[in-house]
This record gives structure tokens, C-alpha cells and sequence, in this order.
């Protein structure tokens, strides 16, 4: 019997910037790991402002660069459906931590999470928003992601999920 996959959901605010990048990032280190029949991962948003629209520019910029394919991440808020279908709903700040937490069923809230807590460096600290800021924030945002998305892989790991 085949074990059902790990679902992981990145939220931020309005799903263009950092959860887009967060989902790229990992699900590149998962298929690398060779775990893409073992975890999935999608992104979302805690508003409406983006839906149906592609990452932001500079975003998709910073990640092609660097190897991660975004052409397929459309906006997308995030539904009540997701607390149940996910099995980790990883905020990148805490403000959307808390809206999350106003959001999910009692039942689920043990589901979310700080993004920066999959990583020792960046235990407790937020995912900076780089949307109205310049390139270099989003190269930033990367350097982070690409750190923390390697943790929250060597953390599954550890608890063997995978």
C-alpha cells in the first residue's frame, strides 16, 4: 500500500512574492531529494488581491536565475478546504500566521507554522516581504527560502516522513 503524500502550503499575504518562492524552492529541493512521489506543496494567500494572476516579476526574475521554474503559480487565496487537505499550513510572517490562526478550524491549528522555524538560523524570524523594496530583496528572500526549505526537507526526514 502506497503512504499517502506529505502536503505542505505556503501563505503569505497576497501569494505573489514569498509563498510563490517558498513552493518553487521546495518542491525543486523535493524533486532533487527524489521525494516528488512522497511531497507535494502548493501556495497560497491570505487575501484576494492576486488571484489568478502570475508571481510577481522581480520574484520569477530571482528564481529563474537560479533554476526554479514559477510559469505554472497563479494567486490563490487560501480556503477553508486547505486546512484539512494539508498537513502543514507554513505562514512567512506572523502576521499571516495570525490571520491564519483566526481562520482554521481547532481541529487543524496544530497543522500551522512559523516558515522560519524549519531552520535553526531563522528560528522564530519572519520571511521579509520584498514587494516594495528593489531585486536585491528578492535575491534575499531567496538566499532564506532556499536555507529554510532545506531544513523543513532534513526535518520531514528526521521525523520519518520521508
Amino acid at each position: 500500500m502506497k503512504a499517502q503524500a506529505i502536503k505542505v502550503l505556503f501563505v503569505c499575504m497576497g501569494n505573489i512574492c514569498r509563498s510563490p518562492t517558498a513552493e518553487a524552492v521546495f518542491r525543486h529541493a523535493v524533486k532533487q531529494a527524489g521525494f516528488d512521489q512522497l511531497i507535494e506543496c502548493d501556495s497560497a494567500g491570505t487575501h484576494d488581491y492576486h488571484t489568478g494572476e502570475p508571481p510577481d516579476e522581480r520574484a520569477r526574475r530571482a528564481a529563474t536565475k537560479r533554476g526554479y521554474d514559477m510559469s505554472g503559480l497563479r494567486g490563490r487565496q487560501v480556503g477553508k478546504q486547505d486546512f484539512e487537505r494539508f498537513d502543514y499550513v507554513v505562514a512567512m510572517d506572523r502576521r499571516n500566521l495570525e490571520l491564519l490562526e483566526r481562520v482554521c478550524p481547532p481541529r487543524h491549528v496544530h497543522k500551522l507554522a512559523l516558515y522560519g522555524d524549519f531552520h535553526e538560523k531563522y528560528a522564530g524570524q519572519e520571511v521579509p516581504d520584498p514587494y516594495y523594496g528593489g531585486a536585491q530583496g528578492f535575491e534575499q528572500v531567496l538566499d532564506m527560502i532556499e536555507q529554510i526549505s532545506a531544513g523543513m526537507l532534513d526535518r520531514l526526514r528526521q521525523m520519518n516522513r520521508v
